[in-house]
């Protein structure tokens, strides 16, 4: 008989072992559940919608009014969105990509121009494109500008008239006709006037999605990239994509939405999220920075790897280990990343791996790369990471090959006798992966110290690179026997 065979032979002996003890329907779901199998993936190439226009006429308000939902950062003072950020979207039965833009401003130089060339780039990557000018200011300079750019892209274009409250304002609304590009439609972004047929303009102008390409595995791995502000996020991204898809700039905080591209690195296809930098606690932000914040939160949440930039050539903050605590807490992959090496001297280097030692010992079992994004120095070794910490992420131990090891283990290094007792391991099982989360049927509570030396000897059989390992304890008494 093959050890596979007489590791599931024992696990079935000790799982029917478990009979005499009470166990409820929670218990039994968990035994008798079968492990998620992996979907194959599914995707679509669905058309491009995007949203331009001058800073401040409401492009993320009316983004938002279309989704549903507050997905963009809007806050009452122009720049808040500086980079495109797509959004699933639908209406009508149609499902097509939303993409918000910065405000689109002509003959502007520092962060405004990169903000611009972003906005641009939009109406590359877009199939169709509504051009959103505020009804009450009328048509500017820059509305003018824009528009002659828009006429020349070969696009399909719609004109947004944004803030008509009320119809008393239509007369405002006909005077964009001047913009030569069609009939403007008169909407409120903000209380919903209009949009429904401004939408269904919009579907009637974009073409078909293409038909579903099913892949043989499970879909690329998700990265977030999460930190402080200014450690190089948006650099990092660039470098990867060989081009500037994101807004890069001194000034800390220029990222405000999360932006998702989807990176070639070797022959695997990975989607990165750059987020914006967690500045403080989150009830202590404020304005566009709460709002951003959250957005981080919720990438973090809905990633299979955090990537948390730190800046090595500055001290390892409590913003640095707050944020490596959030994607612990969320159950993330998590690949530390020390940025502007190039900065770093062997006197740092030295004080470097004290603070590790010191603030960040309870993730040494996350990889650790030294890169510069500016110089793209060493990104060639974040392919390795992300391809260890996702297949840790992901691992499932076969329940008889657990159930021996921890066997071994135990037999090696029983629990302490606690209170002239010895609690005793019953049955332990994987509840799933992504992460890694094991369940132990015991007869007593196990010490904090003896869950973190079980979580060790299963890193050093297993793996489980760069990721945090749930273990849960189930405390069971044996059934009494009637007389």
């Amino acid at each position: 008989m093959s050890i596979d065979n007489i590791d599931a032979e024992r696990a079935r002996a000790l799982r029917e072992g478990l009979s005499d003890y009470d166990l409820d329907a929670e218990d039994l779901a968990l035994l008798d559940g079968e492990p998620p199998q992996e979907e194959a993936a599914t995707r679509r190439a669905l058309p491009v919608l995007a949203v331009v226009g001058r800073p401040n006429v409401g492009k993320s308000t009316l983004v938002n009014r279309v989704l549903g939902r507050r997905a963009a950062v809007v806050q009452d003072m122009p720049g808040v969105t500086r980079d495109r950020v797509r959004y699933p979207a639908e209406w009508a039965g149609r499902a097509f990509i939303l993409l918000d833009t910065g405000g689109w401003e002509v003959g502007v130089d520092g962060l405004d121009e990169a903000v611009a060339r972003q906005a641009e780039a939009s109406v590359e990557e877009a199939d169709a494109i509504v051009f959103v000018v505020d009804a009450v200011v009328g048509a500017t300079d820059t509305d003018l500008a824009v528009a002659r750019l828009l006429q020349r892209c070969g696009k399909p274009v719609i004109v947004a008239a944004n803030k008509v409250d009320s119809s008393h304002q239509l007369p405002e609304v006909a005077q964009l006709w001047s913009l030569g590009l069609g009939e403007p439609y008169a909407v409120s972004a903000l209380h919903g006037r209009g949009s429904g047929d401004l939408l269904d303009r919009c579907v009637a102008m974009l073409p078909e999605a293409k038909e579903p390409a099913v892949g043989s595995g499970p879909q690329p791995g998700r990265v977030a990239l999460v930190g402080r502000p200014n450690v190089g996020k948006s650099s990092l991204l660039n470098a990867l994509l060989g081009h500037e898809r994101v807004v890069v700039d001194a000034t800390a905080g220029t990222t405000r939405d999360p932006v998702d591209e989807t990176v070639m690195i070797g022959q695997t296809p990975w989607t990165f999220v750059d987020t914006a930098g967690i500045r403080r606690r989150m009830h202590k932000s404020r304005g566009a920075d709460f709002y951003a914040s959250l957005r981080t939160a919720r990438a973090i949440e809905e990633a299979d790897i955090a990537m948390v930039l730190l800046d090595a050539s500055q001290p390892l903050s409590e913003q640095d280990q707050r944020i490596v605590l959030q994607a612990v807490e969320a159950g993330r992959g998590i690949v530390l990343v020390n940025n502007k090496w190039d900065l770093v001297d062997v006197e740092r280097q030295e004080e470097l791996a004290r603070e590790y030692e010191r603030e960040l010992s309870h993730v040494a079992w996350a990889p650790r790369i030294n890169i510069s994004a500016k110089t793209t120095w060493h990104t060639n070794r974040i392919e390795r990471a992300l391809v260890e910490t996702l297949e840790g992420w992901r691992t499932r131990i076969p329940t008889g090959r657990l159930n021996a090891f921890l066997g071994q283990v135990v037999a090696a290094n029983p629990h302490p006798v606690r209170g002239g007792k010895q609690p005793r391991i019953l049955f332990a099982t994987q509840a799933r992966s992504c992460p890694p989360r094991f369940v132990l049927f015991t007869t007593g509570f196990l010490d904090p110290g003896y869950r973190r030396f079980l979580e060790r000897r299963l890193r050093e059989e297993f793996g489980f690179t760069g990721t945090p390992i749930q273990i849960s304890v189930r405390v069971r008494q044996r059934r009494q026997r009637r007389r």
